[in-house]
């Protein structure tokens, strides 16, 4: 049977018919407000610590473990990334050599060709003379 608010007061009027108005106040504040299901032990606290312990100890453990995750895949990204620029760079340097290459090319071409040009200007001179 729960016992309920209006059950207590009944037990109290009772009670004060029975001992006493003061003798009746004193007997009911040592039962708790509600059912004794209700209040908690020692054990019962106890039982808590060790549970919330338990449940502190997995939930460190799981940040643990997703912060070693997390770590692994910021460090394959990085290498990922390290990989990329070194990739571009080399591109780069080929592209940049390629060009230099036939910018050479061009310019010794243009200097064999204004050379042979002033050397035939020059024969021709010598021999208009």
């Amino acid at each position: 049977m729960a016992v309920d608010e209006a059950a207590r007061h009944r037990l109290h009027d009772r009670l004060e018919q029975v001992l006493g108005a003061e003798e009746a106040t004193i007997l009911m504040s040592h039962f708790p407000p509600v059912g004794w299901a209700d209040v908690a032990t020692k054990r019962d606290l106890d039982a808590l610590a060790v549970a919330t312990k338990r449940d502190l100890d997995a939930l460190q453990e799981a940040n643990r473990r997703e912060h070693e995750a997390i770590t692994e895949t910021f460090r394959l990204e990085h290498e990922l990334l390290r990989q990329s620029i070194e990739t571009s760079e080399q591109r780069i340097l080929a592209t940049v050599r390629a060009d230099m290459l036939q910018q050479t090319r061009t310019m010794v071409f243009a200097l064999a060709t204004a050379v042979i040009s002033v050397g035939g200007l020059a024969f021709a001179a010598a021999r208009l003379g």
